[in-house]
């Protein structure tokens, strides 16, 4: 079985130095059919003009994730950690006990573009942590590569819950399958490019969830990136 979520469906927060689009019930957008997807609580598309960014707040008892897809992230928190994150890096800060963080735009020309991805940890209470890692280059001869798997067991940041992270970057023409264990869901979230999952054709923003298939089979229709979630 798979459904699509479609880039023009997502809940939106326009402000006048952010553009935000949600595919799960987020803040003042609220839609009872679309609050998550297993683990995968928030998938934000966030443009954030030049200088701009969200001020000081708290966070508790969830997993962060920056995936930059264009300019540049400041991030600072209360544990002491600042950091500026890429295009090319992906960052996960583990709210915890407690956490309190600012994110801007540093920048004073150009905007930037990412998602802000939260996930439910399988453990509250734990001590608030913080990871910055490169994304590998694209291996040869595989398209998926793994940045982020519980405990950082199988690579990339450490996530706190039973969920692989990947990023599929196909070129156009290119084809890949993946066959995730069985009982398996699988969140496919399409950056750029035009990518057919299954028989169904996403564009940019869009997503497929899938449940209850033996394997999961991808074609570029142009060069692609996306990201790719395996969850319990």
């Amino acid at each position: 079985m798979i459904s699509i979520r479609k880039s023009d469906d997502r809940g939106v927060a326009n402000l006048d130095w952010l553009n935000s689009k949600h595919s799960f019930s987020f803040a003042d957008y609220h839609d009872p059919d679309h609050m998550g997807f297993g683990a995968l609580r928030v998938i934000n598309e966030d443009r954030i003009v030049a200088g701009g960014g969200f001020p000081t707040h708290p966070h508790r008892d969830m997993e962060i994730i920056s995936y930059i897809l264009e300019g540049e992230l400041e991030h600072k928190n209360s544990m002491g950690t600042g950091s500026i994150i890429r295009r090319g890096e992906i960052q996960k800060m583990s709210a915890g006990t407690g956490i309190q963080h600012s994110e801007f735009n540093p920048s004073g020309e150009n905007g930037n573009h990412f998602f802000q991805i939260w996930i439910i940890p399988d453990t509250g209470g734990i001590e608030p942590s913080y990871e910055q890692q490169d994304v590998p280059p694209r291996a040869e001869g595989d398209a998926l590569t793994r940045v982020g798997s519980p405990g950082g067991e199988r690579g990339g940041v450490s996530i706190r819950q039973d969920v692989d992270l990947f990023v599929l970057r196909l070129n156009a023409g290119e084809e890949e399958n993946y066959v995730p264990a069985p009982a398996r869901r699988v969140w496919v979230q399409v950056a750029s490019g035009e990518l057919v999952v299954n028989d169904e054709t996403l564009g940019p923003g869009d997503a497929a969830a899938v449940e209850e298939e033996l394997a999961v089979f991808f074609e570029a229709k142009s060069d692609t990136e996306a990201l790719v979630f395996d969850l319990a």
